[in-house]
């Protein structure tokens, strides 16, 4: 599971074996996971994350949509 990015309490990072699917970040915060689609940034599951939480965290993503799709890339050889 490499960590793309540490923002706060907020770890983004895909899991190795999803390269598969489109592209996409999980978010860890405690026990609170959730994963967006990068392209375009929608919510695609979420468990325990409060919703202004799951706002802020897709506001980041949008943010940083090309970097993290630049780095979705590099790994899964894409």
């Amino acid at each position: 599971m490499p960590t793309v990015w540490r923002v706060g309490p907020y770890r983004f990072f895909f899991y190795s074996n999803e390269g598969t699917e489109p592209p996409h970040i999980h978010i860890q915060e405690g026990r609170n996971l959730a994963k967006f689609w990068l392209d375009p940034v929608s919510l695609a599951v979420s468990k325990h994350f409060r919703a202004h939480e799951l706002s802020r965290g897709e506001r980041l993503i949008a943010d940083h949509q090309k970097q993290l799709l630049e780095e979705w890339n590099a790994f899964f050889n894409a």
